[in-house]
């Protein structure tokens, strides 16, 4: 049975029973009690009306033709779109083996005939008004749970909010150009789709992580901002070796703030992206780079993108000690590093795509 489809309608009540006269006097019952009657003969014609409408209640002879009472019911309780719905038996018989087969298949209530009225609308009533009521707290559990969720959304994009403010407090405390961001989100992106179409990591790289990278690649200098400015901004080079230890802390400091301002489990790839860029984009292919010593592929992709991404950005900016590198100039400078900072195969792809790079 198809139930997929089906409309809920409030208010109605399906009656099944073969006999006219048994049809005719529960439907003048229900209408009485203010509800809308679906008059169905058979078991049959019944599952054909599910399909079109999920009623709110099934008051459903035991003793029919072609299929009974029984067998329809097992059918109801167990489709999803309509196990829900109470079924009360009615029957000309009150023998007890009956009446606890029909509560053992999910069955909710028993009437027997002839119909007395009252007690019909005793019975139906309680019924209905229990799917009523649960109906009601279920929408209003829905309700309080999208509520929920729109304020859990407004928070974590908050701290989202915070946490690209500082990103772009650590990159004015650079001198980077105001465009920084902006370039280096694109750059990556632009990269990891041309590794996905090339094939390369193509167990990683789906479009979600291209889309992931996007936005979590601008913290990756997040920690910056627990770095002297005088330091950020010296224009002589190289930096003391004092220096230079100061500088490589900002990897773990960004890796800690965004362990600390953790989102909820929604935001989980771009947490956990953001923290392997923050903390592993300074790591060297052949393991000389910093804090941890990684080296080939047990380097985040992420970080391994952002790294060549961010040096490639930097090559092409103003700096307080140089003037910007040209695309061709810039590529240049990366191959002499290929294998050594950065992955061979990304490089390949860079140097393909360069042209599409801001």
């Amino acid at each position: 049975m198809d139930t997929s489809n089906a409309i809920r309608e409030d208010g109605r009540v399906l009656i099944v029973d073969d006999v006219e006269v048994n049809r005719f006097v529960l439907r003048n019952i229900i209408e009485e009690m203010g509800y809308k009657p679906i008059l169905a003969e058979n078991g049959i014609q019944a599952l054909k009306v599910l399909q079109r409408c999920i009623p709110e209640l099934i008051l459903l002879d035991i003793s029919m033709p072609e299929m009974d009472g029984y067998e329809f019911t097992q059918i109801v309780k167990g489709d999803v779109n309509t196990r829900e719905i109470p079924i009360i038996f009615i029957s000309a018989y009150d023998e007890v083996d009956e009446i606890v087969k029909g509560f053992e298949l999910g069955g909710e209530d028993y009437i027997t005939k002839p119909f007395i009225p009252e007690v019909v609308k005793a019975r139906a009533g309680v019924h209905l008004k229990f799917h009523e009521a649960k109906n009601t707290l279920q929408e209003t559990n829905r309700r309080l749970q999208t509520s929920l969720n729109n304020q859990l959304k407004q928070i974590e994009q908050e701290k989202k909010s915070v946490l690209y403010a500082l990103a772009n407090l650590a990159r004015s405390n650079s001198m980077y150009e105001e465009k920084y961001i902006e370039r280096l989100q694109y750059n990556c992106r632009i990269v990891a789709q041309s590794l996905q179409i090339a094939g390369v990591y193509e167990d990683v790289i789906s479009d979600t992580f291209i889309d992931t990278i996007e936005v979590a690649a601008p913290l990756c200098d997040l920690g910056n901002v627990a770095v002297p400015k005088a330091i950020l901004q010296k224009k002589r080079i190289p930096l003391t070796d004092e220096e230079r230890e100061i500088i490589e802390t900002h990897t773990a400091v960004g890796a800690k703030i965004l362990q600390d301002v953790a989102l909820s489990r929604d935001y989980n790839d771009f947490v956990q992206m953001a923290m392997d860029i923050a903390h592993y984009h300074h790591e060297n292919w052949d393991g000389s780079g910093y804090p941890t010593g990684k080296e080939g592929d047990q380097i985040p992709i992420s970080a391994q993108i952002v790294a060549i991404v961010s040096v490639y950005c930097a090559l092409t900016a103003d700096r307080a000690y140089r003037m910007s590198y040209t695309k061709e100039e810039a590529l240049r400078i990366l191959e002499a590093d290929v294998g050594v900072k950065f992955n061979p195969a990304i490089y390949t792809v860079c140097r393909k795509i360069y042209r599409q790079l801001k």
